[in-house]
């Protein structure tokens, strides 16, 4: 933070900074509702405790802006030297969206819970072949763990994942091992306990609200100061972290009827800082808007965003697996859905949607938007999370129909997503915790996601309690299952697909226009052609033949796949990668057991 210890405070008659036993008054000069401190060298060097004390009061708050709350959010501020880390990624180079991105919740990717601790795993990591690491919200919330989605001060590290010297660390290690990294942000809204950004400014809208309370006010009275603490706390990012990217959170829920939308100020900001810090910089906006306005170029009247999520990928691929067509899965069931999303990036596209009951959507312009804008997956945080047990696929899904999602997910035109564990089919679930202090809120928070669930016909007693601190310890990760029987088959197979998007360059083609799809609906397989690859997918459980074509086998994830003389045989869902070759031209069709799938290497185009 700067030394001279400004704030805004618009609404406040009188400010003072307490220091250490110091109370010293701040003044206006210029009418604009930041305060000063006028002479600086009151405060003495080195680290400093701090807050503000409004209008007279006798408890100082947290900094807006604070860097460090070793106390918690309702304890003092602690100042921070963001350029003392000696940074050792000068040689680093972001290659850019379009790699593959890990997901991880720090407090649960390690028995630890620390920064120090996931730096630990960056060797794991690297030998996977990820290109990013994705960390959900590292920003400071009230309790010692959460999925991070309540925060409430955006420009402090949680003390218990470390602080922001711990963060440095981080980057650093990452990008020594060749790994991005990219920070989720929540813009959208705050937690509902230490948020203290109303007693100093019009930072929420009373009268406009979202999911989880008061709008962010970006299009009121003193919502230019708003807007620039978020374009500030992006570029504290990009600056002060040395993060390659931004995944931000919800923008559905960013209410702003301004003519510049905050996104396009935040994309303008971070094309700025690009330029001037000489790197790539990037953002991924998760929507469900499914409006390709987002990713469009500035020039042509978009937002100018790097990406966004595609929930459609992620369902269409969940009910082809599981089956499961309630709620919003309703509309993606058959692999015409599946097609259809592979083909044109999104499923909604002006179609009516059943579970919102309107049309949602429209069409992307493929000669304005590559396919890997779209980030995709076939687990995350939320579609785990958010189911009453915390379930992954691994507890209802066989082998075979988990490594058909992998290939899928690897292998689809998209930017693909991993979450935590996945790679190795971690049969830990990973459940919706808080840690609460405050009684009345924590009971709420319980009571709450019972209701949620009892609504949606769930037995309540699938439902853990977000408050028992068992939740959050049963969502750790085991890292004794990567070394054992199928998690150790999956991981490998995970390994071989990372390293083959490297070995192939079709896997990376950013043009939908050389994407096809085939599907046989009654016979359960589906074809994505990427160049001269061919990935055969059956959905069945039975044995299927799948028109492959002439060509080698290069991965498959059952070794009973087998090219047919005369005609192409599939099995049952099942994906194929294997290393054996077959005579070009001399088989037509590609035997796959069920539940599997094979990518066939032709030597022309599909």
């Amino acid at each position: 933070m700067s030394r001279d210890f400004a704030v805004w405070a618009p609404q406040a008659g009188t400010v003072e900074l307490q220091a250490g036993p110091s109370r010293l008054p701040l003044h206006e000069p210029g009418g604009d509702g930041w305060w000063r401190l006028p002479d600086t060298a009151a405060v003495p060097e080195g680290e400093v405790d701090y807050g503000y004390l409004l209008d007279g009061e006798d408890r100082a708050l947290p900094d807006p802006r604070s860097r460090r709350q070793p106390d918690g959010v309702h304890g003092l501020s602690r100042t921070f030297d963001a350029a003392a880390h000696p940074w050792r990624d000068q040689d680093w180079v972001s290659p850019g969206l379009g790699g593959v991105v890990y997901e991880l919740h720090l407090g649960t990717f390690t028995a630890e819970g620390t920064l120090d601790a996931a730096a630990g795993k960056l060797d794991y990591l690297a030998g996977l072949g990820v290109d990013y690491v994705e960390l959900l919200p590292v920003n400071a919330f009230n309790g010692t763990h959460n999925w991070g989605y309540d925060g409430v001060l955006w420009f402090a590290v949680q003390e218990t994942y470390g602080g922001p010297a711990a963060y440095q660390r981080f980057v650093d290690a990452a990008h020594a091992k060749g790994i991005g990294v990219i920070q989720d942000v929540v813009y959208n809204h705050l937690g509902p306990s230490g948020n203290y950004l109303p007693r100093f400014g019009p930072y929420l809208s009373s009268g406009s609200a979202n999911t989880w309370g008061d709008s962010v006010n970006l299009d009121g009275p003193g919502s230019d100061e708003v807007r620039r603490f978020i374009t500030d706390n992006v570029q504290m990012w990009f600056r002060d972290y040395h993060v390659d990217g931004l995944r931000l959170d919800a923008v559905h829920a960013l209410r702003d009827e301004r003519a510049v939308h905050i996104l396009e100020e935040i994309a303008a900001v971070t094309d700025t800082c690009a330029a001037e810090l000489g790197k790539p910089l990037f953002l991924i906006a998760e929507s469900d808007l499914n409006n390709p306005r987002l990713i469009e170029s500035r020039e042509s009247n978009g937002y100018g965003l790097a990406g966004q999520w595609s929930d459609d990928f992620h369902h269409a691929v969940h009910v082809n697996l599981t089956g499961e067509t309630s709620g919003y899965y309703a509309d993606f069931a058959g692999l015409g859905a599946l097609e259809k999303v592979l083909r044109d990036g999104f499923f909604h596209d002006g179609s009516y949607s059943s579970f919102r009951e309107r049309h949602h959507g429209r069409p992307i312009n493929k000669d304005r938007v590559a396919a890997p804008q779209l980030v995709v997956c076939t687990q995350n945080h939320d579609q785990i999370g958010n189911r009453a047990a915390g379930d992954r696929l691994t507890g209802s899904l066989s082998y075979g129909q988990l490594a058909l999602a992998a290939v899928l997910n690897l292998t689809a035109p998209f930017t693909p997503m991993l979450f935590m564990g996945e790679e190795f089919a971690a049969s830990t679930p990973w459940q919706f915790f808080t840690s609460h202090p405050e009684p009345e809120l924590g009971e709420a928070t319980s009571a709450g996601r019972l209701k949620e669930f009892e609504r949606m016909g769930w037995d309540p007693r699938v439902v853990p309690d977000p408050q028992d601190p068992k939740t959050f310890h049963n969502s750790k990760l085991d890292w004794s299952e990567p070394e054992t029987g199928d998690h150790a088959r999956m991981l490998e197979l995970y390994r071989r697909l990372i390293a083959l998007r490297k070995q192939h360059p079709e896997l990376t083609d950013p043009d939908f226009a050389a994407v096809s799809v085939h599907t046989d609906a009654a016979a359960g397989w589906l074809i994505l052609h990427r160049g001269p690859l061919a990935i055969c997918c059956n959905f069945s459980a039975e044995p299927s033949t799948v028109p492959a074509g002439p060509g080698a086998v290069v991965l498959a994830t059952d070794g009973g796949a087998a090219f047919a003389a005369g005609s192409a045989a599939a099995t049952g869902s099942a994906a194929a990668t294997t290393g054996g070759a077959s005579p070009a031209g001399a088989f037509a069709g590609l035997v796959l057991p069920g539940h599997s799938a094979a990518i066939v290497h032709s030597g022309a185009a599909g």
